[in-house]
């Protein structure tokens, strides 16, 4: 997996970068109001533009983390990663294909 992020957070928004060979950008992630069971729990923002969901996720060993579904007019398509949290209180955005 490719780190392409780094994140810190505060209260229920993470703040960091992004960095892909295409997209290179400070980024909030933010809770999301959901209007329905759907909907992602978090909107991704990128210079005042959404570019990103993410939803909250539950792994096999039991470690909460956000599945986050990135896009830009840069990329191919869209790409899939998650934000997992690291033992010193960081937060790792992981890419595989």
């Amino acid at each position: 997996m490719a780190n392409i992020g780094q994140f810190t957070r505060d209260g229920e928004t993470f703040t960091g970068v992004i960095n892909t060979l295409a997209l290179k950008a400070k980024a909030t992630i933010q809770p999301n109001d959901k209007a329905n069971d759907l909907a992602p729990d978090f909107r991704v923002y990128a210079g005042g533009a959404e570019i990103g969901a993410a939803w909250v996720k539950t792994s096999k060993g039991e470690r909460a983390y956000l599945s986050v579904k990135l896009d830009d007019p840069s990329f191919a398509g869209a790409i899939y990663c998650r934000l997992i949290e690291l033992s010193n209180g960081q937060h790792r955005l992981l890419w595989s294909r």
